[in-house]
């Protein structure tokens, strides 16, 4: 949810936030305790006290935030074009020392984030052109020194080298999947009641959609966090995640077309500004 309120320039004003998290039935004790440990974890600096507070996020605040909108947006631009491989693997090899366990760790995570996958230790690969993003963490976390970066169209594992058997067995696609059947069963049938509302000229209260929105957002994000969204051409047909994002877009443009306040805060905008570039 906090992340969540981030406006575009990553800021989150507890103004917003407090009596977001009470509409949800959050306390204001676990949000101070949620933006304690952001600050702790070097992902925000507090301005100001209570409920006046605005939290700013710092480099690596902000990196992991735009991680997170771009991934959002390249998800629904390969649905659209249906593809998005160039048939040529990157991978990304690092030997960091011991000393700099703390960056390693930091490193490591990214490139999970960024939808990598382990080879062997030290040894990541995507069909994703991340070398730009892979460098410019790299570079923030002082370890450039310690990573290479190549790419091939050539890629050997075990004697394997069809892609579809190396996605297979490099990526756990067939969890990923079961978690977005999941999701759509769960809310295939939203959007029709949605619409449905709004043609009666029903308006769905802040006591109800902010709760309804942190909820979608959350089951949804369980799915897409560890989707590490290979290019259609990878993937199996039909592919449930690309269903789970058009659920996701309908019942966010028609939530907030039916929501009664719609100058309220906005939560999630990483979900609209994705939907926006939809055709």
């Amino acid at each position: 949810m906090v992340l969540g309120l981030a406006h575009r320039d990553g800021s989150v004003h507890g103004s917003e936030l407090y009596p977001v998290a009470a509409a949800c039935g959050i306390s204001d004790e676990t949000v101070r305790s949620c933006m304690r440990r952001l600050i702790a974890d070097g992902l925000f600096l507090r301005d100001g006290e209570g409920r006046d507070a605005v939290f700013r996020p710092t480099d690596a605040g902000r990196a992991s935030l735009e991680v997170t909108h771009q991934r959002h947006l390249m998800a629904y631009a390969q649905d659209a074009a249906g593809r998005g491989w160039d048939r040529r693997w990157r991978l990304v090899a690092f030997a960091i020392p011991e000393s700099r366990r703390a960056a390693r760790d930091a490193f490591r995570d990214h490139l999970r984030t960024l939808g990598g996958a382990a080879v062997q230790p030290g040894l990541y690969v995507s069909p994703h052109r991340w070398h730009g993003e892979v460098v410019e963490e790299a570079a923030r976390l002082g370890i450039a020194e310690h990573v290479s970066t190549l790419s091939t169209e050539d890629l050997d594992v075990g004697g394997e080298t069809n892609p579809r058997v190396l996605v297979d067995r490099l990526w756990p696609l067939a969890e990923v999947a079961r978690s977005y059947e999941a999701f759509i069963a769960t809310y295939r049938d939203v959007p029709e009641r949605l619409e449905a509302m709004r043609q009666r000229h029903e308006r769905i209260s802040e006591q109800d959609f902010l709760p309804g929105a942190l909820h979608i957002a959350i089951r949804f994000s369980e799915c897409f966090d560890a989707d590490p969204l290979l290019p259609p051409e990878l993937l199996p047909r039909p592919w449930p995640g690309r269903e789970a994002r058009e659920v996701l877009a309908r019942c966010r443009r028609i939530g907030v077309l039916a929501r009664e306040d719609k100058a309220g805060p906005g939560l999630f905008r990483v979900f609209d500004d994705a939907i926006a570039h939809l055709p």
